[in-house]
């Protein structure tokens, strides 16, 4: 037998599951982490009191500008998100609402997801180092490149680490890659110089732009995320490579074409 409800009744009815699952979940630590921007560093300067990049074997050249790498601080793999929190976060442009397991592994302990990131971030060192002695075509074995960056964990300082070794390392760029500038950016890197894209770009424009970058190199596949919370005064350039990112750079210093996202 059908039942024919009033509009407002009907409505009622279909809201009690919801209002339930909304109470259930209210107590209930979910699925997510909450992001904010976090930290960034010059890869052209010091790291508590250490170089960044130490180059030996081969003569290098004095920089100036900052080429900021960016960060994003992410609550703990443990910690407990409430729905309170994750509505909070929808509301401000300074967080972001992320998968837990699109930021962490799923299934290992915080110990073994600390190790986890800082594995990824020391792969990313080599592979950057390789990336842009290939771009000098400088062979690995006459020229030694070391690389430090504390307590951060993580592949997205790729593009940045590798840049900073090319402005060091080029005779031929007058002004160096920055033209004075402080640039910032993210994006991986593979040995053949190519730009993956990473996550949490819009928080990292926040903190770029926060620490003084008024441009900012970001992975194509990423530009529209990027566009959506571009900070005023950060001038968004689209990079594939790290060639590509090298001729923007020089192009932006010298008023040329530069891609825009």
């Amino acid at each position: 037998m059908a039942i024919r409800f009033s509009r407002p009744r009907a409505l009622a009815l279909c809201a009690l599951p919801v209002l339930a699952l909304f109470g259930t979940a209210a107590f209930a630590p979910l699925p997510f982490t909450v992001a904010q921007p976090g930290t960034t560093a010059d890869v052209l300067g010091d790291d508590k009191g250490t170089p960044v990049i130490t180059i030996k074997g081969a003569p290098t050249r004095s920089t100036d500008g900052k080429l900021l790498m960016t960060t994003i601080l992410a609550t703990a793999p443990t910690a407990d998100i409430g729905i309170g929190d994750v509505v909070d976060s929808w509301f401000r442009t300074d967080r972001a609402v992320m998968p837990r397991d699109s930021v962490y592994p799923s299934g290992d302990s915080e110990k073994e997801i600390e190790q986890h990131n800082l594995q990824d971030m020391k792969e990313s060192q080599n592979v950057a180092v390789d990336a842009a002695l290939n771009y000098l075509d400088m062979k690995p074995g006459s020229v030694d490149v070391t690389l430090h960056l504390a307590d951060v964990g993580g592949p997205s300082a790729g593009l940045f680490f590798s840049l900073g070794i090319v402005d060091k390392l080029s005779e031929d760029l007058d002004g160096g890659l920055t033209g004075g500038r402080t640039v910032a950016g993210t994006g991986t890197i593979e040995s053949d110089g190519t730009v993956g894209a990473v996550g949490g770009v819009s928080l990292k424009t926040q903190a770029a732009r926060r620490d003084g970058a008024t441009v900012f190199l970001v992975p194509k596949d990423e530009c529209k995320q990027a566009k959506a919370e571009r900070p005023d005064g950060l001038r968004l350039v689209s990079v594939t490579t790290l060639k590509g990112a090298v001729s923007a750079l020089r192009a932006l210093d010298q008023g040329g074409t530069v891609p825009g996202c």
